[in-house]
């Protein structure tokens, strides 16, 4: 049996509520893989960099999340003011590297999920260890950040790989230029179970889940898209953000929503069977994001899946990263960036068409989990 080990900022609800966690796009994509390794047998100790997020202590927790995956948290410091929290941070991060000192030893294999504030640990970590490093790549964050001083670091930093997961094809192509292992894996292929869930209202709805972040453009694109529809549509708005984030998005809700007679609402941020209802109730989801970002190169919109996996039609910006992928063609796509061509693209979806998006998940699944066991096969001894 192979083993493996598995750094990331990782946690499962109830406690991830506690911990800081990076994201829960993030926290859903790592649980997706967590049961790909489980399915394939792989027994997984996954080493989480999940500090606290409240001002006490919690006790270091092993438990199994699934069959041969174990996740380790570690324990942490009570924390009131400045100068405590301070140290809190400082005593927390040496717990985790003694930790990947004491988990890691030569020979094994370990997969790390791709975060800035883990890469110096990775970095000294090979001084005192020989081991296989697989990162997982979400996308190049100085991209995000327009920051060229942090790319160059990220790039550096994936030079020590000896294998990959990708986002998207096109990363693969831009980072693995010595033909490394790999396996392409855009987000969670999770068939979810047809609910039947429905608003029952006659309205046609449309959902954006993902990001509140203004620098994404996102949610702001879909806000401002209900202006362009009529009285037959509904704009839902899920996701998460600052708390800033979401004043601002509130804000562009009411300035809209005195100028159309579409209704636009922001739902919150939800999750588990909550969020799956919720969306499965909707009838076509909405991936905008900024066209001109760097970042669309190299990442890909993981709510495209949750959409397909819930049976919703999608309406996606023609970015080459979504146009290149295996499910390319499922999409219905608008050009430019504006509220008019969002809303004319979603005008365009047929919602009673013949349409099964669930089974070209299903195929995505089975395609991913060959190929990672290959990746495993290829540099795990």
């Amino acid at each position: 049996m192979k083993k493996i080990k598995y750094l990331s900022h990782y946690d499962v609800l109830p406690s991830s509520q506690n911990r800081f966690i990076s994201s829960p796009a993030a926290v859903n994509k790592q649980d997706y893989i967590f049961k790909v390794l489980s399915e394939l047998g792989i027994q997984t100790t996954v080493i989480s960099a999940c500090g606290s997020r409240e001002p006490i202590s919690y006790p270091a927790c092993e438990k199994e999340v699934y069959p041969g995956i174990t996740l380790k948290l570690l324990p942490t410091l009570k924390c009131k003011g400045k100068i405590s929290r301070i140290i809190a941070v400082i005593v927390f991060r040496f717990r985790l590297m003694m930790s990947l000192l004491r988990e890691v030893q030569n020979g094994d294999t370990l997969f790390v999920y791709h975060s800035l504030s883990l890469m110096k640990f990775i970095k000294i970590l090979k001084i005192f260890r020989k081991f296989k490093l697989v990162i997982d790549i979400e996308e190049i964050y100085g991209d995000v950040l327009q920051d060229g001083k942090i790319v160059k670091q990220e790039l550096k930093f994936f030079e020590l790989a000896d294998g990959y997961l990708f986002p998207t094809e096109l990363l693969e192509r831009k980072l693995n230029a010595e033909n490394k292992p790999y396996a392409v894996v855009y987000g969670t292929y999770n068939v979810e179970e047809d609910l039947n869930c429905s608003f029952d209202d006659d309205k046609i709805h449309i959902v954006y889940a993902g990001t509140l972040d203004p620098r994404k453009g996102g949610a702001g694109a879909s806000v401002a898209t209900g202006e362009f529809l009529d009285s037959r549509y509904h704009m839902h708005i899920l996701g998460f953000g600052t708390d800033a984030d979401r004043e601002h998005l509130c804000k562009e809700i009411e300035r809209v929503s005195e100028k159309s007679k579409c209704k636009v609402t922001y739902d919150g941020c939800l999750a588990g069977n909550e969020y799956i209802r919720f969306l499965q109730s909707c009838d076509i989801g909405l991936s905008t994001q900024n066209p001109s970002g760097a970042f669309n190169d190299t990442s890909f919109p993981s709510k495209i899946l949750s959409y397909m996996a819930n049976g919703l039609r999608v309406v996606s910006i023609r970015i080459s990263a979504i146009e290149a992928s295996g499910i390319g063609g499922y999409m219905y796509y608008y050009e430019k960036q504006s509220p008019e061509d969002i809303a004319k693209a979603i005008q365009k979806v047929d919602i009673n068409d013949c349409y099964d998006s669930r089974e070209k998940i299903r195929i995505l699944h089975n395609e991913f989990k060959d190929n990672i066991k290959k990746v495993l096969d290829s540099i795990c001894d």
